[in-house]
């Protein structure tokens, strides 16, 4: 691996880190929020599902566009507006402005995953290509860990306000980063196409999505996405507030349960991600539902602080491979050319169970007085997720990337 790949295996890192740790902060600083802002759960889970709505809409967008144009570019405008939209929720005072802002953060990050994870697979070899995302992937865990750590005593220090404000100003350094260092395609390629007998020629976009459209893999993997990321965003959006309102654990104790998932997820991501490199992504991703489910119930019924951290690590190591299993499994199904698109759109799938997810566990936990519903659903959510993929387990051996 040349110099310049490593290189932009550290910037994706860092990419990664802070959209993920902008992503959720939300739920480790939703404590505070809740009684600062005077909202309710469920407007709680309003102010979310406007990010991931956000991301939802211009993932697919951006997917397309990594294809076309200069990613460097792409991912220096994003990820700045990824900060300023962080940046701006210091300030909210309604919910409507959280609202707001939170989904300039969203459009920010859908350039965080798509298009970066786009850019990796050109610079690494086949055989490695679970384990190059995989590494990227790592900065969403560590800047998850990072965060419940760090994000505590910003907030006893100052406020929950500060906390928005230096999540902002680590993503502004991080666009600049990107700009300096990432480049679209290696030298190689680039001197391929120009060499070429016959010019390259970008397919229409209809046509595109009409090849894509057709294929039934497309779909169920898609669905398959959006209930794994219904599934998963409980526990984030909801674990520090249940363990520290209904269960009364001091705020530091309630964050460190994000920590613990963290942690967890690097483990997963590094052996889940490896091991499918050598199994097939359909069983790895499989794998990933049965973890999140056992986690997810496990969560929904322990009380005591040993249980929900053992549970919260059951969840972390399935959440920890889902995102670079999924995205390396593009190419494993579809063209290499198609990739960013194919990537953009299961985005949209995971951008709906997304933003679905807090608002109606916001609601049930509510209307229920309890967060026992809402970790059970995640359950039966993940169990659902995994049983889609059942069909493609066979034609999945047989699948060659092209």
């Amino acid at each position: 691996m040349n110099k310049r790949a490593v290189a932009i295996l550290i910037a994706g890192f860092f990419t990664v880190f802070s959209g993920f740790s902008i992503r959720y902060a939300y739920g480790l600083l939703l404590p505070h929020m809740i009684s600062s802002l005077a909202i309710t759960k469920a407007e709680a889970g309003i102010i979310f599902l406007c990010y991931f709505l956000a991301y939802t809409i211009f993932s697919p967008l951006l997917g397309l566009l990594v294809d076309r144009f200069d990613a460097r570019r792409l991912l220096t405008l994003f990820v700045a507006l990824l900060g300023t939209g962080a940046y701006l929720l210091s300030m909210s005072a309604t919910i409507i402005q959280a609202s707001l802002f939170f989904a300039l953060a969203g459009i920010g990050h859908a350039a965080c995953w798509t298009p970066m994870v786009t850019v990796v697979q050109r610079w690494v070899s086949e055989k490695h290509r679970g384990t190059a995302l995989a590494i990227i992937d790592l900065g969403s865990a560590s800047g998850i860990a990072l965060g419940s750590i760090v994000l505590p005593f910003v907030v006893e220090a100052y406020s929950w306000r500060a906390g928005w404000v230096s999540l902002g100003v680590l993503a502004f350094f991080v666009a600049g980063l990107d700009y300096f260092i990432v480049r679209s395609y290696p030298e190689s390629d680039i001197k391929a196409r120009k060499t070429m007998a016959v010019p390259f020629v970008r397919t229409p976009v209809r046509d595109v999505y009409r090849v894509l459209f057709q294929d039934k893999r497309l779909w169920i993997i898609g669905f398959s996405y959006l209930l794994i990321g219904f599934s998963i965003l409980i526990p984030f959006a909801f674990l520090v507030t249940f363990a520290n309102q209904e269960l009364e654990m001091p705020y530091k104790s309630a964050t460190g349960l994000i920590a613990v998932s963290a942690v967890a997820g690097v483990f997963g991501k590094l052996a889940l991600s490896r091991l499918s490199d050598r199994v097939g992504r359909i069983k790895v991703m499989m794998l990933c539902g049965m973890f999140a489910a056992v986690g997810g119930l496990g969560l929904a019924f322990s009380q005591g602080y040993f249980g929900l951290a053992f549970f919260s690590a059951v969840f972390g190591i399935g959440y920890g491979a889902t995102w670079p299993v999924y995205a390396a499994s593009a190419r494993d199904f579809f063209p290499s050319a198609h990739a960013g698109s194919v990537i953009g759109l299961w985005t949209l799938f995971l951008g709906v169970g997304s933003g679905l997810s807090p608002v109606v566990t916001g609601w049930m936990i509510d209307a229920t007085g309890r967060f026992v519903w809402a970790f059970a659903l995640s359950a039966v959510s993940a169990v659902m997720s995994l049983s889609l993929l059942l069909p493609l387990v066979r034609e999945a051996s047989k699948a060659k990337p092209s």
